[in-house]
């Protein structure tokens, strides 16, 4: 039998590499603009084509490179600050070049530029699909200018995968946002198109965060500092009142390379217990400066998911900052902090299982705290109840006469229709009770009617007698000028008024009543919440994200006109029985189980 196990090309291991480290634009703009901070720059351009399909070009003013380095950048393998496996638990860059290009350049039509300052000639490379085209000595300035053309143009399977244009975009966004918090001393541009979306110059952090969030943001920020033998924590938070409906805004770095870690999440909404609106999440850009030993970057290709060796004590000193924080800046009741500061400095000094039971002393507290107060709720609105039903001298049960109650002036029984609890519309049907949802029934309405709109292009609007102005983030202000005619076939009518505002003339017509510029912002939120958790396509999104914002909600008492429109809407829909989220519409009480109760 013949040997059949050989060792790939190059090429295609390349390619196979490049599936760990290159999954979307995104994913070459982090790699490019780490290389740069790592080069010592001082100042990184990002210049992007079709949301970086067509081009993503990264130029920087840092050390370059020879053109030995600048070849071997592009070997698999290839770094400039490994030299033992023991490197990789001491790592304080952020990547290095080499092995991502290497990827990179697999999947792309790949140019570098680069010259150190004390050469009058810099290198030029142009590789095609890891095939090197050309290498000659070329006149440019000092620094790295890396252009990736064409991205996954020989994966036709990877290119397809890609989302929207506006999706990209967002990603993109992201982690430009992420590199420019984390290096508020480098200038950063952003380059979309024509575009200048961003141009930031060095500065402190709090005019980093105004520079790329707006304006709005610069009275909403509390500063956070604490320092232990542990660790060190910096950064800002935002006041509970400028709480958002999406968790975009959040930021955790450590050693400054930007981290998810849910555990951390949690020790820092939990330290706004009680002080947030429910369903809302708060900004945080929070610093974590921890050796190096004690934690492991190295867990994930990308770099972003992290583990420490000791999460409970970190989580603890995270949140008794952000209490601190709140308290100090008279966002939260007065509290006693001298209990909670240099917590790890108690931690260490005792046995795994002490250190365990004193963290869910500390946690218990707040937990017993909130139970007691859901069952106080519970017993609160119990208490009216009970007193509707049975009077004010309960538990005597009052029942009234069928002679004393108001006739209902309704021929027939398929007429009857009422709402209960101001949540569920009831109706007869033939074979039993039919239960409606109002908020669900009416997002499914919604949903249909939006999209059906936007398919068509034929937008329905309500001119705004005052028009109101909005102004978003450049990431938000971004994303709507990429979405301009979907949500414009919504309904929506919007001019640009400003930097980064627009002023709103006119909203669909399905919408009366509301306030444009709370629905707007709604709906954008909306949208991005949508991205973060489900998978749609850009118009199913829009009309999702609006359908949502525009319903009716739960609470909201509708007259019989309403009543009786909101079912006929829903029995007309391609899909009554789910909400655009999935959520049940209605359910019918079949007569023979109503029966079988009274047997």
């Amino acid at each position: 039998m013949p040997d059949i196990i050989r060792l790939l090309p190059d090429s295609i291991a390349n390619q196979i590499a490049a599936g760990e480290v290159v999954q979307r634009p995104a994913s070459v703009v982090k790699e490019l603009m780490e290389n740069s901070i790592d080069a010592g720059a001082t100042t990184i351009r990002l210049i992007i084509k079709e949301a970086g399909r067509s081009l993503i070009q990264v130029k920087d003013d840092g050390l370059g490179m020879s053109e030995t380095d600048a070849r071997m950048s592009l070997e698999r393998h290839a770094t400039s600050k490994i030299r033992a496996a023991e490197d990789l638990f001491t790592l304080r860059t952020m990547g290095f070049r080499g092995e991502a290009l290497a990827s990179i350049a697999a999947v792309s039509q790949f140019e570098m530029k680069t010259r150190q300052a004390q050469h009058e000639l810099g290198t030029w490379l142009v590789v095609e699909g890891s095939d090197v085209k050309k290498q000659e000595a070329t006149v440019c300035e000092k620094g790295t200018t890396i252009g990736v053309k064409n991205l996954f143009y020989n994966i036709p399977a990877r290119r397809n995968f890609l989302k929207s244009n506006p999706v990209e975009m967002k990603h993109i966004l992201d982690e430009f946002q992420r590199l420019a918090l984390a290096h508020p001393t480098i200038s950063f541009s952003l380059i979309q198109g024509d575009e200048v979306v961003y141009d930031v110059a060095p500065s402190k952090l709090s005019q980093r965060i105004v520079a790329l969030f707006g304006k709005s943001y610069q009275e909403q920020l509390a500063s956070c500092q604490e320092e232990t033998h542990l660790m060190k924590v910096t950064g800002y938070i935002g006041k509970p009142e400028s709480a958002r409906k999406t968790r975009g805004e959040q930021f955790i770095f450590v050693n400054q390379r930007f981290v998810r870690n849910n555990y951390l999440n949690h020790a820092i909404t939990s330290a706004y217990e009680n002080l947030l609106p429910e369903n809302s999440f708060p900004f945080y850009v929070l610093f974590l400066e921890i050796d190096p030993k004690h934690i492991d970057v190295n867990v994930h290709p990308t770099k972003t998911e992290i583990k420490f060796d000791d999460e409970r004590a970190v989580y603890a000193v995270v949140k008794s900052t952000v209490r601190q924080a709140l308290g100090t800046h008279n966002l939260a009741p007065a509290l006693d902090y001298s209990a909670d500061v240099n917590l790890t400095s108690k931690i260490s000094g005792t046995s795994a299982l002490s250190r365990d039971q004193f963290l869910e002393e500390q946690l218990g507290t707040s937990l017993q705290r909130s139970n007691l107060q859901n069952w106080e709720k519970l017993f609160e609105e119990e208490r009216p109840t009970q007193s509707r039903l049975f009077g004010a001298d309960a538990p005597a049960v009052r029942m009234d006469s069928a002679m004393n109650r108001e006739p209902v002036p309704i021929a027939g029984e398929e007429k009857i229709i009422f709402q209960l609890q101001q949540k569920f519309l009831v109706r007869p049907v033939k074979n039993g009770i039919m239960i409606i949802d109002q908020q669900a029934a009416h997002e499914r309405v919604l949903f249909e009617r939006f999209l059906t709109r936007m398919q068509h292009s034929s937008s329905a609007s309500l001119q705004s007698l005052f028009p109101q102005t909005v102004n978003l983030s450049t990431a938000d202000f971004a994303l709507v000028m990429e979405m301009e005619r979907e949500i414009k076939s919504l309904g929506f009518q919007y001019e640009v008024f400003g930097k980064n505002s627009l002023l709103i003339t006119g909203i669909p017509t399905e919408t009366s009543g509301r306030n444009e510029k709370e629905l707007f912002e709604g709906l954008v939120e909306q949208f991005k919440l949508n991205q973060s958790s489900l998978t749609l396509p850009l118009r199913d999104n829009l009309a999702s994200a609006l359908a949502k914002r525009a319903s009716i909600k739960a609470g909201q008492k509708l007259c019989r006109e309403e009543m009786e429109s909101l079912v006929e809407g829903l029995l007309s829909c391609r899909n009554p029985n789910y909400s655009p989220e999935g959520s049940t519409t209605f359910f019918i009480f079949e007569t023979s189980k109503l029966e079988s109760h009274f047997r």
